[in-house]
């Protein structure tokens, strides 16, 4: 018998130990410990206070403190974070990290790359990842195009089903859930754990009647039924699998897939959308990754190998006064990686990998512009993670891409991080640079007008680099951090209004900006928590990036005030926002939309200490906002629901 080490990193392995969620238990304060947190920045685990780069996690336990339906509503809370939605529940909506949105983000689940390679940029379908299941996300923030690739140019979100390790035995989680705008979801999680093995089975489905999107003489509507518009509807079913097992004390191997089946309506898109009954959506994914870790050398030799394939397949039908618009969509991403890690000596340690990579899609309509395009690239990595003398940390890296359509491109990255532990006082910083390829959708993209011919397009370019300081105090029990980041992208691709295609603008687009951030365990029942961004988010030629708040607030505070009974309240505050709206076919002008405070609040009484009975709101405060010029957004919400756990 030996015991079960897990070597799959993800976000998982810090699902149990985060730094500013989990700061206490029910009933016992505990103490924050750096040396026991481990993240994945480097692929590796590593102690958080060895960390250069910025780190943000959410865990199963705030998962299931909230209860909210989508990954996104744990991601908006993230200093940082910005969403923009069109409208309700399974309506597109764009991330951004720090002002840059989704397309510079490389979003993982398990491991697989999830983005769709049929969008018009390469990113991931945010709405349509169900929080079900999930027991850890992890964002890195800033450049990190070394490990993870190309579109890794702003961060990486690291999402994981796997279950706590020391979790022993087999454990099964269930959730029912009803309420506003015909509201339905259930989902059922199995796992079990024990000294060679762990596994996990999750299956979840949502259905809402949803709101519409679309205006009201001029005005957003975030009440449809009052308005006498169309509700557009959602549905989706996500079922995954993930399993590591320990064949002997030096091999083990792993695997992992998810499949999401999805459709709804929405309304016209425009600036501002118009109410429509007819069109429609669909969207289905499904993926799998399978792999093996290999040691060698008493562990210092550590080698993991891994292939994954995922599926896009999605239909949209726009009907207009112009027609019906009919399209498919049809996406796949193939990749082969490897990655080692050779430890020199205590304090020094090599790592190094390569990966191949495909990218498919297959694109038809009914207008003709029908498209049939596949891009490789292949890349080869090492970084060298050193601690010279004790608390310090430094990492530098370097990568080499080859494009099969834009040749070969160089990226560097490098951290540092310093403990003070007298003071508690954690000093750090980290510098990379990316790129990203055009997508191809971008390089196929047909204007409606015959003369304008297909994109001419480059690679864009880009440094990014922050600088900041974590302070632990009280006893261990709050932490304060304060950052600085920078991101400059060269050559930044675009859609151009005026004349339907995509361009290259040529100069740097900047954004920068301040994040601050407080985490206090106030004693064994209550916790708080608040945080300040400042994103200024600059074209090259000095205009505004759209719908990114240059402001934004977080509040947030959990407490047990009685035996069994629980308090959650969160609220997001977003002031100076602007968007893009058209007045007429080819023209475009900048609006600045309202600014908003979005309260969510949960109250739960758990009749056991494995079960709970709650009420949850949304938008508490009935606030009429907006994220994207003209979209409607659901108004004051209210959901009641169940959650019981069965098993140790």
């Amino acid at each position: 018998m030996f015991a079960f080490t897990s070597r799959t990193v993800t976000a998982g392995t810090v699902s149990a130990l985060a730094l500013a969620i989990a700061l206490t238990s029910a009933g016992a304060q505990e103490q924050i410990d750096l040396d026991r947190i481990v993240v994945t920045p480097n692929r590796t685990p590593t102690e958080e206070s060895k960390v250069g780069s910025t780190v943000n996690t959410v865990t199963q336990e705030q998962i299931e403190r909230e209860s909210r339906p989508v990954i996104v509503d744990y991601l908006n809370q993230i200093p940082g974070i910005s969403l923009a939605s069109q409208g309700g529940l399974g309506k597109e909506t764009s991330l951004s990290i720090r002002g840059a949105d989704k397309k510079y983000v490389e979003t993982l689940f398990n491991g697989i790359d999830i983005s769709d390679t049929t969008a018009t940029q390469v990113q991931t379908s945010f709405e349509h990842v169900l929080a079900d299941g999930i027991t850890g996300i992890e964002v890195l923030k800033g450049s990190q195009s070394i490990l993870y690739g190309s579109d890794a140019v702003a961060g990486v979100i690291n999402i994981t089903t796997l279950p706590d390790p020391n979790e022993m035995g087999l454990t099964q989680r269930m959730l029912i859930e009803g309420g506003s705008h015909e509201t339905a979801r259930a989902a059922y999680a199995l796992a079990n754990v024990t000294d060679r093995s762990r596994f996990s089975l999750n299956l979840g489905g949502l259905y809402t009647g949803g709101i519409s999107a679309a205006l009201v003489n001029g005005a957003p509507t975030v009440d449809s039924n009052a308005s006498g518009l169309e509700d557009d509807f959602y549905q989706n079913i996500t079922g995954s699998f993930a399993g590591e097992f320990q064949l002997t004390d030096n091999f083990s191997v792993f695997g992992t897939g998810f499949i999401v089946r999805s459709k709804g309506d929405f309304d016209d898109s425009g600036l501002p959308p118009t109410d429509n009954t007819l069109n429609t959506g669909r969207f289905d994914q499904h993926a799998g990754r399978f792999g093996f870790n290999l040691d060698l050398l008493d562990g210092r030799f550590r080698n993991t190998v891994s292939v994954q394939l995922a599926e896009i397949d999605r239909d949209v039908l726009t009907v207009s006064a112009f027609g019906p618009f009919e399209g498919n969509y049809q996406g796949r991403r193939s990749k082969l990686d490897y990655q080692g890690a050779f430890d020199i000596t205590d304090r020094l340690t090599l790592q190094f990998g390569g990966d191949v990579e495909e990218q498919r899609a297959w694109i038809t309509n009914n207008y003709g512009t029908n498209t049939d395009d596949r891009a490789s690239i292949a890349g080869i990595w090492t970084q060298l993670v050193a601690e010279p003398i004790d608390n310090l940390t430094l990492s530098a890296g370097i990568r080499h891409d080859e494009h099969s359509e834009f040749g070969g491109f160089t990226s560097y990255r490098g951290t540092a991080a310093y403990l003070f532990e007298q003071t508690g006082t954690k000093l750090r910083a980290s510098i990379g640079t990316g790129f990203r390829a055009p997508s191809l959708y971008e390089l196929n993209y047909v204007s409606f007008d015959p003369t304008v011919p297909l994109p001419d397009l480059d690679p864009e370019e880009s440094l990014s680099w922050d600088i900041g300081i974590d302070q632990y105090f009280m006893d261990g029990n709050a932490r304060a951090s304060l950052t600085y980041f920078q991101l400059d992208t060269d050559n930044l691709i675009d859609y151009d209004f005026v004349n339907d295609t995509y361009i290259q603008f040529p100069g740097t687009t900047r954004r920068n900006g301040v994040e601050a951030e407080i985490a206090y365990a106030v004693n064994g029942w209550l916790e708080i928590g608040g945080s300040y961004t400042y994103t200024h988010a600059e074209q090259e030629d000095g205009e505004r990036r759209p719908r990114i708040p240059e402001h934004m607030f977080g509040l947030s505070a959990s407490a047990e005030p009685w035996e069994r009974w629980t308090i959650s309240a969160s609220a997001k505050v977003a002031l100076d926002t602007v968007d893009l709206v058209s007045p007429s076919y080819g023209t475009y002008d900048r609006v600045p939309l309202d600014d908003y405070v979005l309260v969510n609040a949960k109250i739960g009484y758990k009749p056991t200490e494995d079960s709970e009975l709650y009420l949850r709101v949304e938008n508490l405060l009935d606030q009429d906002y907006q994220t994207v010029h003209g979209y409607g957004t659901p108004g004051f919400s209210v959901f009641a629901g169940f959650r019981a756990k069965f098993g140790p």
